[in-house]
């Protein structure tokens, strides 16, 4: 297997150490400050950082992993899976294509080398009072959207109140505690926050918010809130020049992008076109990729990984393949309950329904032992999964919630049971005892073999939605123990827009679903786990949580003054939240396996963190082709 970090493993391990260790500075705005700004009490920042200081300096050249002198040109082909009918982010409506990152630039950009750490894009600079109450983005003269025309505070500040009036319920969350924006004049936007003394806001408003213009949108019978497939004017390095509805779009890079030479892009964007297929199908979207009609994939099968590559194009080295050690948060992925269904609301039902997933058989006969049980809500990183039992800070705060917290959450451990069977296939017999204890606990006991409820004689049965078959081996098992103690369960998997449909307005009882880990966590936990937005179609809380607890800890979580009151709190919540046994987890990897066809040259170290972003298709972007390697893979009859 070709290794595509080399030596740069190492380095990216003891950088790791490194930022794990600057990680235990308080959480404060923190960036090299160029100068002061207009009145007292006010500092310009050349960077915005959730905690710590920024690890480059205001004159870096470009990122680390990225070469400036990396080639330009040529074509790749990559592919997607489901289908799209708009290609607008912001509505609710619609099934809108998920490879849409390369259109439209944010204000700041993140870098892959450090958690919560963003670097001029659009706004060189920001300023910000002592108690960080408001901030101030001052735009780049020089930023343009790909007509020509100026970005301005304007666009911004429209960008901004039309998305919070507009946008799908997740969307506005993330800026939950941002009040209000408010264009001072062509080159400067202030935003008010409703917290003080965190930088939660200010980041998320500089990284998270994709600006749009203003002229374009308001224009021609555009509406921001509507799904469209008209490519829309953007600011990103790439434009849209195709678009075929639910099959694919095709990319040019901007040959005048206005912000190409600056330090986060050198190195950066290097192909001239790309293409976007979508498959409805990911058995024959893996078979395509074997057959050379795309270049790159990122493996999320481990069936695929493990007997899938036998092929001739792998045996003499056209196809390559590597395990990149970088760390991608991937948050919470599992079997969601509906718990606004009578059938789920008590907890000891879903804990006995977790006793009887055969996750170790499930990982041997289908995954080939290559995945691990996700056991946090937050995994990646120990700073935010719950360990053990509550110590420290984590332990205050569930203290100062008195009454709230459950004796258990602080003398016990959420620990999944085990799973692996001596005896063989399924699970051992004690998780089935357990499970039928705790089921006649809540008022379900079998009769003539079918699990019923105690008073009414309803029988214990439902769906479980699944995205696509693919995942049917993987929840074949749990079906059939569930029908050994008499639960009648069935699996059913639907496409891609009846998935989305389905899941936004809570149709289902349960489904396979996944959440995302932003690290550091913020207002989009009240979107996932607030009661505010159990009821809120659209939001993100498909279970349906509606606890006081969860509440107080979430508001708490973005609340929170320090990197280590944010730490300490998202601990607690993780712990609670297992302790709901709202979900029954399903499997994680600590690596990321790339599979591509042999054409591309790369720099010799790749990011630490998020490996593909932000680009939402999962190609790096400081890869480039190599004439080279493309020659020769032309030569050899690809």
């Amino acid at each position: 297997m070709k290794s595509i970090v080399g030596e740069g493993i190492t380095q990216i391990r003891l950088a790791v150490v490194a930022l794990v260790v600057s990680a235990l500075a308080l959480w404060s705005v923190s960036a090299v400050a160029q100068d002061t700004g207009p009145e007292d009490g006010v500092t310009r920042l050349f960077a915005v950082t959730e905690f710590g200081e920024p690890a480059l300096p205001p004159d870096f050249q470009h990122f680390p992993y990225a070469d400036p002198a990396a080639l330009k040109g040529g074509a790749i082909t990559v592919a997607a899976f489901g289908s799209f009918d708009s290609i607008n982010t912001v509505p609710l409506r619609g099934e809108w294509a998920r490879s849409v990152g390369l259109l439209s630039d944010t204000l700041m950009t993140r870098s892959q080398n450090e958690v919560g750490a963003y670097y001029p894009l659009i706004a060189q600079s920001v300023d910000v009072p002592d108690d960080l109450s408001w901030a101030i983005f001052n735009i780049n003269p020089e930023a343009r959207f790909q007509d020509g025309t100026p970005i301005t505070a304007d666009d911004v500040a429209w960008t901004f109140n039309t998305v919070m009036e507009v946008g799908r319920p997740f969307l506005v969350s993330i800026f939950d505690d941002v009040t209000g924006a408010e264009a001072l004049d062509d080159h400067r936007v202030r935003f008010d926050f409703a917290t003080r003394d965190g930088t939660s806001p200010l980041a998320r408003v500089a990284a998270r918010l994709a600006i749009y213009p203003r002229d374009w949108w308001t224009q021609d019978g555009r509406d921001l809130g509507e799904p469209t497939l008209e490519p829309p004017l953007g600011s990103g390095p790439y434009r849209l020049t195709d678009v075929q509805g639910g099959r694919s779009l095709t990319y040019e890079r901007v040959e005048d992008y206005w912000a190409a030479d600056l330090p986060v892009n050198r190195g950066l964007w290097n192909f001239d076109e790309i293409d976007i297929d979508y498959y409805r199908d990911r058995t024959i979207m893996f078979e395509a990729f074997l057959g050379g009609e795309y270049d790159f994939r990122v493996e999320f099968s481990s069936r695929n990984w493990g007997i899938g590559y036998d092929t001739p194009a792998v045996e003499d080295g056209r196809i390559q393949r590597a395990v990149i050690p970088a760390i991608n948060y991937r948050g919470m992925q599992g079997y969601f309950f509906n718990t606004r269904l009578p059938m789920f609301e008590d907890p000891r039902v879903r804990e006995a329904l977790n006793h009887l997933y055969p996750f170790e058989f499930v990982n041997e006969s289908v995954m080939y032992g290559l995945r691990d049980r996700i056991e946090s809500y937050f995994p990646g990183s120990d700073d935010y999964s719950w360990s053990g039992l509550p110590i420290g800070l984590e332990r205050q705060i569930l203290e100062e919630l008195g009454p709230l917290v459950p004796e258990y959450v602080l003398t016990e451990e959420p620990v999944l049971p085990e799973s692996a069977n001596p005896r063989g296939s399924g699970i051992p017999r004690e998780n089935r005892r357990i499970a039928l204890a705790l089921l006649e606990e809540a008022g379900w006991v079998v009769r003539d073999g079918r699990m019923v409820n105690a008073e009414t004689g309803e029988a214990m049965a439902f769906e479980i939605l699944l995205a696509t078959p693919l995942l049917e081996p993987h929840t074949a098992p749990f079906v059939q123990e569930l029908s050994r103690v008499g639960i009648d369960a069935s699996i059913r998997w639907v496409d891609s827009a009846q998935y989305q449909l389905r899941y936004q307005e809570r149709d289902f009882e349960v489904i396979s679903f996944a959440y995302t880990f932003y690290p550091p966590p913020g207002g989009e936990l009240r979107s996932r786990f607030h009661s505010d937005e159990a009821d809120i179609v659209g939001t993100a809380n498909l279970i349906g949580i509606n606890d006081p607890l969860v509440d107080a800890l979430t508001d708490r979580i973005v609340m929170a003054e320090t990197l280590e009151e944010k730490q300490a709190a998202t601990r607690a919540l993780d712990r609670v939240l297992f302790f709901g046994w709202y979900v029954v987890p399903h499997w994680t990897s600590s690596d990321v396996w790339v599979a591509y066809w042999d054409r591309f040259g790369f720099p010799e170290s790749q990011p630490l963190y998020s490996f593909g972003f932000p680009n939402t298709i999962g190609f790096q972007p400081s890869w480039w082709i190599d004439p080279e390697l493309d020659a020769a893979l032309t030569v050899a009859g690809r």
